[in-house]
């Protein structure tokens, strides 16, 4: 999703993408109550502009363990950073941490040539 100024020109949207490999502890269940959480924050946290997610299935086997993938888009570094103390995503988080093995996040202005 890219959006546009009134002059027509793209403007720049911030990705914030997050990594997951969940802990031998986790069990189906876990995972996918911890996915559906994931996906509700959307609908509670209004500076996320688009969402989507997904599950690894490369054929290249180099996701280092890392089976989901998040992406959230935002509209500036403020909303990101809005998002990250929000209470929404405040408790996700903690409901998230005795699950968790790893977490990798990369935020970076979507560019196109």
């Amino acid at each position: 999703m890219q959006t546009t100024t009134p002059s027509g020109a793209a403007t720049p949207l911030l990705r914030h993408v997050v990594l997951f490999t969940f802990g031998d502890n986790a069990a189906p269940a876990d995972v996918e109550r911890i996915r559906a959480a994931f996906c509700r924050l959307p609908s509670a946290i209004t500076t996320i502009v688009d969402f989507e997610w997904g599950l690894n299935n490369s054929p290249e086997q180099i996701n280092h363990g890392f089976t989901y993938c998040f992406l959230l888009t935002f509209g500036s570094e403020q909303d990101r950073n809005d998002y990250l103390v929000h209470p929404a995503h405040q408790a996700f988080v903690a409901g998230l941490q005795p699950h968790l093995a790893k977490a990798l996040v990369v935020d970076y202005w979507a560019a196109r040539s």
